[in-house]
Formats: structure tokens, sequence, C-alpha cells
């Protein structure tokens, strides 16, 4: 298996991190509802030192101009096309091992295990318009189905109008996953789609307070760096572990279908399987030593053994 040269790595954490904190400062200012003119924007994405995508279109006239195509990529996830995501062949997955990854899941040691039911919790909290969530969403249901099944998967995308516009995707919104090893729950907090306020994006599920607790503690130093702080996607691993943002870079998804990226999943050499089934064995790692190494037969594979060591 081929290592991505570490400049390419250097350059990949570099764009995500940029991306992240224009991200970052783009949800604070959604739920802080603060009604910000383009000019204020404009200052603290200076500031920050990253260029918001798109900035001189508002998020109702680029959903306005999105292509057809575009707009069919929501509803109802076909049966076929979740089949083909959740039933990656283990195979592969072995074939990639570590893939192309450029962040791994933290750690956090010494809190309570975050239970549901007796067993493991993972608690996502993430949004539809959010790019990042739509790149994480694919290798976490990958990893998740290999411990379960889920029910109900929607079509979504990204923002037409934030970075790596249109991103394709899945949301867990009405989604429900039923396995005998962890549970899970998946929340949406927005829309796709521009408020009808015009300030940021439509609400669609609110997170708990023991969810929101999760966020408060877990998205924050020392769990994830200072610069990610409640950055979304947030994942809390049954606290011992933590995902906050992309694990790669959601521009690899680029004018893609959902039919399309899940066509290349099964393709070891694709640069899209090296980041999405590469996160989704990170992901099936950290899952396993929640488990306890159950099932055997996916927690012994080589793909699981290719993070041996690199999670805490």
């Amino acid at each position: 298996m081929s290592v991505q040269p570490k400049d390419d790595r250097r350059l990949a954490r570099e764009r995500i991190a940029a991306l992240r904190a224009a991200e970052l400062h783009r949800r604070r200012m959604i739920t802080g509802a603060v009604a910000a003119t383009t000019a204020v924007v404009l200052a603290v994405a200076t500031l920050v030192g990253v260029k918001l995508a798109d900035h001189g279109t508002s998020p109702a006239a680029a959903a306005a101009k999105a292509p057809a195509a575009v707009q069919a990529m929501a509803g109802a996830a076909p049966a076929a096309l979740v089949a083909q995501v959740t039933g990656v062949s283990p195979q592969v997955l072995d074939q990639v091992g570590a893939g192309k990854v450029s962040t791994l899941p933290g750690t956090v040691s010494g809190a309570a295990a975050l239970t549901s039911g007796g067993k493991p919790e993972v608690v996502y909290v993430g949004a539809e318009y959010c790019p990042y969530c739509a790149a994480e969403r694919w290798p976490m249901i990958i990893a998740l189905s290999r411990f379960g099944t889920f029910q109900n998967l929607q079509l979504t995308h990204s923002s037409s109008s934030d970075v790596d516009p249109n991103t394709p995707t899945f949301s867990f919104h009405g989604a429900t996953y039923t396995s005998a090893y962890l549970a899970f729950s998946g929340v949406e907090t927005n829309t796709n789609q521009p408020a009808a306020s015009g300030n940021g994006y439509g609400t669609l599920d609110t997170p708990t307070a023991a969810q929101q607790q999760l966020l408060s503690t877990y998205d924050a130093p020392p769990y994830v760096a200072s610069a990610s702080t409640g950055a979304i996607p947030f994942a809390d691993l049954g606290n011992r572990f933590v995902v906050s943002g992309a694990s790669y870079d959601p521009g690899l998804l680029a004018g893609k279908t959902q039919q399309q990226v899940a066509a290349v999943l099964d393709t070891p050499g694709n640069p899209i399987a090296q980041a999405v089934d590469g996160t989704a064995n990170a992901l099936t790692a950290a899952l396993c030593k929640l488990t306890g190494n159950q099932p055997a037969t996916v927690c012994s594979s080589s793909a699981v053994a290719a993070y041996e060591g690199k999670l805490g």
C-alpha cells in the first residue's frame, strides 16, 4: 500500500483547517442568530485568513440557481444505493487499510462511559448545510454498518452557497439504527435551505440537554484543537473518542452524485475510496475498542489492524 507523501498530507491538513475555520465562523453566526451583514462576514473572514467561498451570493439565490441534478440529490435514499454504501466489501476495506486520512479521532480519558440501553453509544451532531458533515457521514455510515443496520437514511447535499457547495451525502434526520453492539443517535441541527428569516439555515433537530453537554465538554480543548472548538460535525464515540470536523477533504466529492461516490467505494486505489474507506477503518477500529472487539469477524480484520497503535 503506497503512503501519501508528507507534503501532500500537510497541504490537505492545512486546507481542511482553513475550511473548518470558515465553517466554524458560519456556525457561530447561525447558532447565535446574528444578523450579520456581508461586510462583517468579509471582515471576520479576513481576520481568520480564510476566503469564504461565494460570499457575494445569498443562500436563497444560490439555492435557486442549483442545477436540476443537485436538486435531485434529495429524498429517501434508494435501497440499492444504501446497500451499496453499507455493504462495501470487507476485502476492499482490508486492501485500503489506513488509506489516506488527514485527521484521526481524538481520545478521551478518565470519562464515564457513554451508554444507552446497556450498549456503548455514538452521538453525532451535524447539519445538512455543512460540507464537512457531508463528507464525514460517508465513512460513519460504512463503519457503523459493520456493527448494525440503518433504516430511513435520506439523500441530501451540503449548502449551495458554502465552501465545497453541493457536496453529496446522506442525512441522519429521521433515520434509525439497530445493533446488538452499539447505540447511535444522529442529530442534524439545520437543513441545507435558507431560513425564512434570511439568517442562516432552517432548523431541523434540537440536541437534548445531555447531547448539548457532550458538545460543550468534548468539542473543546483539550479534546480538540482550540481553533476547532465548537466545530461540526462532532461525534462522541462512547466518551472514549471524539470526531470534530471532517477527516478528509470534502473537495474530493465535488461535482459528484451519491451514486457516483458509491460506485467507487469498492475500488481500493480510487482517491475517494482511499479517503472514505480509510476513515471508515479508523472509525471501525475505535468502535471495536468500545465493543470489546466484537463482532470478531470485523474487529480481527486487517482493516482494523491497520490502525493498531494509531488510536489512543
